[in-house]
């Protein structure tokens, strides 16, 4: 299967020169970054447009990114800032004007509105220096690198955070942005992508967060509650402590991402703070869902993640790890559209589209095969050019032959009932079985090297549930191999993997899977 995926086209360059000295150069042009693609909480609230429609202005400096705002009619006025090259502290000043509050120290968007930064050309690196929306409302941020922003040792910048937001900050969408750092507090660092006091209608996509002590928060302490509706969807969080994120009130919505070696913990809500986890995929890591830290409960709402080689510890004082069987305790209602990559996909998906660079990548939405040729009346009918198929032929529904090759390699999956094991349905044993926590989940064979799959064969337990619907994936590419309903032999094209999955996309009752076997053949 080829995934397309759609490309969002950046803004066109900006032409004319003015002050040369301090990097900036103003155009005409209206043409911005690209809005249209915004999703999730950022939509809300009146959305969150940025400066589309605004002067474009050309950056190669923090102090021309100051000047751009401040030359402003006003601190309304829309302005789309195109930024290309490395912003540090030393091309980075101060500069006053009616329409702007800047810092020498930071990027400062403080009291304004009606603005986008966007990445142009090489790149734009934002390098041991943050940005700071403080005040403000209808911010886009795209595309853009921002590194190693420190809080102690020197160079300070931003209290230590690569993005922080603060103070009645309404409406920011953060995209194919990539923020890290080289090390945690200790070393001089604090969070990623910081929410508190009174900032709401956020989204971070695409977007790749790693090598932090802390990926970031919403709320600074049990007490700031008003932080919330955030949503964050197809990111990469790698070598991360925490925080991915810390939640503390609020609503916040946690969809297609890729978690990929948590240290500590993972999604950490709590202070009452309410998350609808949807198709994420945790992958070699620890506690990645829960409440930690605390004893000031947070909630959250999981269906059709993926838990890859991730431990649990015990629950025991202010540590309560929703693992290792994460069930809802809350509901969550999102009131936007939005459409959700199969997790077996995200892997796949995110590191084609999540970070800076990457063209502005986003994902269709679909994990399924390329829709039949148009032009083929019924691609079901046989081969016009072959009207008696041969009978020899084999029916992919055939009993397998050959060895099981799922005894003797190793097994997981999305959430599982309690007393039931990924194990389970490779042990030949039909009275041992899987379930998911719920109607629907998926149970995936893994082998240390490639193992070529031809035919699997999904058996029953005694008192299973039907299953309406399935998928068939190979998880290594997130392409679909077979889709279809019940259980049974499933045929399709001999396909080299390291790990197979069965994917129940409908199901009535719960579905007891005893055995997962695969063959060559």
């Amino acid at each position: 299967m080829r995934r397309s995926v759609a490309v969002r086209l950046s803004a066109v360059l900006a032409t004319g020169a003015l002050a040369a000295a301090t990097g900036l150069t103003l155009s005409t042009s209206t043409a911005s970054a690209a809005t249209g693609g915004v999703t999730g909480y950022a939509t809300q609230n009146g959305g969150t447009t940025g400066g589309a429609g605004g002067q474009t202005v050309r950056a190669t400096t923090g102090t021309a990114i100051h000047q751009a705002l401040c030359n402003r009619a006003s601190s309304s006025t829309p302005i789309v800032i195109q930024v290309e090259g490395t912003i540090n502290h030393g091309n980075t000043t101060k500069v006053s004007g009616d329409s702007c509050s800047t810092a020498a120290d930071k990027i400062e968007l403080k009291q304004i509105s009606n603005v986008t930064i966007v990445g142009v050309g090489n790149g734009a690196v934002f390098d041991q220096l943050g940005i700071h929306i403080r005040e403000s409302s209808n911010i886009i941020i795209q595309n853009v690198t921002v590194r190693n922003v420190k809080k102690s040792g020197s160079p300070t910048s931003n209290g230590g955070d690569a993005i922080g937001m603060e103070s009645d900050v309404r409406n920011v969408w953060v995209d194919h942005a990539t923020l890290e750092a080289s090390g945690g507090e200790s070393e001089g660092y604090d969070g990623l992508f910081d929410m508190k006091d009174n900032t709401q209608y956020v989204t971070l996509s695409y977007s790749t967060l790693r090598n932090s002590g802390r990926g970031g928060l919403i709320g600074s302490s049990e007490s700031d509650t008003s932080n919330g509706y955030v949503t964050f969807h197809h990111n990469l969080y790698e070598n991360i402590d925490s925080r991915t994120p810390l939640l503390r009130g609020g609503i916040s919505h946690i969809y297609n991402n890729h978690y990929k070696n948590l240290n500590e913990s993972g999604i950490n809500s709590r202070a009452g703070a309410r998350a609808k986890v949807d198709n994420n995929y945790f992958e070699d890591s620890k506690d990645v869902l829960g409440t930690f830290y605390t004893d000031a409960a947070g909630y959250w709402q999981v269906s059709g993640n993926i838990f890859d080689n991730v431990t649990w510890s015990e629950r025991e004082g202010d540590n309560n790890p929703a693992g290792p069987n994460p069930t809802s305790n809350t509901s969550v209602s999102i009131p936007y559209a939005y459409t959700l990559d199969a997790a077996n996909c995200v892997p796949s998906v995110v590191s084609q589209t999540a970070g800076a660079n990457k063209g502005l990548k986003v994902s269709d939405g679909s994990c399924t095969p390329q829709n039949p040729d148009p032009t083929d009346p019924d691609p079901t009918d046989p081969d016009p050019t072959d009207p008696d198929p041969d009978p020899t032929d084999p029916d992919p529904t055939d009993p397998p032959t050959g060895t099981n090759l799922s005894i003797g390699a190793g097994s997981d999956g999305s959430s599982k009932a309690d007393g039931t094991s990924y194990g389970n349905v490779r042990d030949g044993d039909m009275s041992t079985y899987w379930s998911p926590s719920g109607s629907t989940g998926s149970v995936s064979i893994k082998w240390g090297s490639a193992a070529t799959v031809s035919k699997i064969n999904i058996r029953q337990a005694s008192g299973s549930g039907t299953i309406g619907s399935y998928r068939v994936l190979n998880h290594d590419t997130g392409a679909v191999l077979a889709s279809g309903s019940g259980s049974g032999v499933i045929g399709f094209s001999a396909t080299s993997l390291k790990k197979i999955t069965f994917e129940i996309t409908s199901a009535s009752g719960t579905p007891r899977i005893a055995e997962f076997e695969t063959y060559a053949s």
